[in-house]
């Protein structure tokens, strides 16, 4: 596994490790598809929450958040009909929230969660 693709997969443990303590129930991770994929699928009472989680080491690129375009919340949209029409999982709300991670070398990483992004 590429240094990246380690830094991504701390990043989405230590969200869901978030999520659930924030109250949430996670449904699944990593769903795949030919259009993409989805970080976490949850619900939070009636609310089915799909978050996309993002994990940075420093500020040299902009914030995790800021790597969160329009563009891809379109994706996260179309993604979340394709996962919701293979399941027969109803929901009357759905939240498409964003995790940013911070995740310095040394020192203890920043959690950042915007609900409806």
């Amino acid at each position: 596994m590429n240094p990246k693709d380690v830094l991504g997969k701390y990043g989405e443990d230590l969200a869901a490790e978030y999520l659930e303590r924030s109250g949430l129930v996670i449904i699944e991770r990593n769903w795949r598809c030919e259009l993409g994929e989805l970080d976490i699928i949850a619900r939070e009472n009636a609310d089915l929450v799909v978050c996309e989680v993002k994990t940075r080491r420093s500020l040299r690129y902009g914030t995790p958040l800021e790597a969160v375009s329009p563009r891809k919340i379109r994706r996260m949209r179309r993604l979340a009909i394709r996962w919701l029409e293979e399941r027969t999982i109803h929901a009357e709300i759905i939240r498409f929230d964003v995790v940013g991670i911070l995740a310095p070398v040394t020192g203890q990483p920043t959690i950042e969660h915007v609900r409806g992004a």
